[in-house]
């Protein structure tokens, strides 16, 4: 081997040792510096790192929230009924150590354990309420319970639970007919207890509207005698002041108006005698003619 051969191999070797120094950890993973076997740099930080070569190994893992979504999970409620429960679940990785102390790095032994784990957390919570409970129930809250519960239980994973929801519950055939029918029930019940309430208070809204309109008639009757009255009073007191100052042709004028309303009806009979008082300005048109 000549000397030129020499420097390239071992130029060649020095590049390959340098190369195998250094590694990059993106925004999207975590890593782990292995030293023959042993975890000796865990949860590397994001940017360019230094490693010694050959004898040390770099791990990296997704750090982006992955999503669990298993086969829908037969779960017993507190009556003994059985549901059909899917889910899924949203999780990221948070301490990388742990997570591969756990599960060997393998996402497939986290899916496992996660899925067991939430199937425990479903029937736990299930199992204490009724079906009606868990149909139309308040689901956030029992989602939230579940949630926490869930994180409680996969601490030693290395992993956080993101959410944790129920996406859909099925029910058997032989029991969902029931339940919707006792739901249905509930609602008329309760559609007859608001229609009751409703016409209760229409009936109080018309009871007082009745009694402001009698108030207000009475007192629109009042004001209206109180007006005719005045009224009435204030032309008599013209009348009788016009007609004092000429009585004879205020008597001429009503004898003429008493002789229009008594002969008005022809079909009337009435017998007096011609020279009553009442024929007074007759029989004084008589004479003067």
């Amino acid at each position: 081997m000549n000397r030129n051969t020499f420097y390239i191999i071992f130029g060649a070797l020095t590049f390959g040792l340098l190369i195998n120094s250094f590694f990059v950890v993106n925004e999207k993973e975590r890593a782990i510096v292995f030293q023959f076997g042993e975890a000796v740099r865990p949860d590397i930080p994001v940017g360019f790192h230094f490693k010694l070569p050959i004898i040390q190994d770099v791990k990296k893992y997704d750090s982006r929230i992955q999503t669990l979504d298993e086969e829908p999970d037969r779960i017993l409620t507190v009556e003994s009924k059985y549901l059909l429960v899917d889910s899924f679940i949203k999780y990221r990785i948070t301490d990388v150590l742990t997570f591969y102390k756990a599960n060997n790095g393998s996402f497939n032994s986290l899916n496992s354990l996660l899925g067991q784990r939430s199937e425990f957390v479903l029937k736990n919570n299930f199992g204490k309420r009724t079906v009606k409970e868990v149909v139309s129930g308040e689901r956030d809250e029992l989602m939230s319970i579940m949630l926490s519960s869930l994180n409680e239980s996969v601490k030693d994973l290395g992993v956080e639970i993101i959410d944790f929801r129920v996406k859909r519950i099925d029910l058997p055939s032989n029991l969902s007919n029931s339940v919707y029918e006792r739901m249905r029930t509930e609602r008329q019940r309760l559609a007859e207890e608001l229609r009751s309430e409703g016409k209760e208070i229409a009936r109080e809204i018309r009871a007082v509207a009745d009694k402001d309109k009698v108030v207000i008639l009475a007192e629109a009757y009042k004001q209206a005698e109180q007006l005719r009255g005045e009224g009435d009073a204030e032309a008599a007191g013209i009348y009788a002041d016009s007609f004092s100052q000429d009585p004879e042709f205020y008597e001429f004028t009503r004898s003429m108006k008493a002789y229009v309303e008594t002969f008005e009806n022809k079909s009337d009979v009435m017998l007096i005698d011609s020279d009553s008082e009442f024929f007074k300005y007759l029989n004084d048109k008589k004479d003067q003619d």
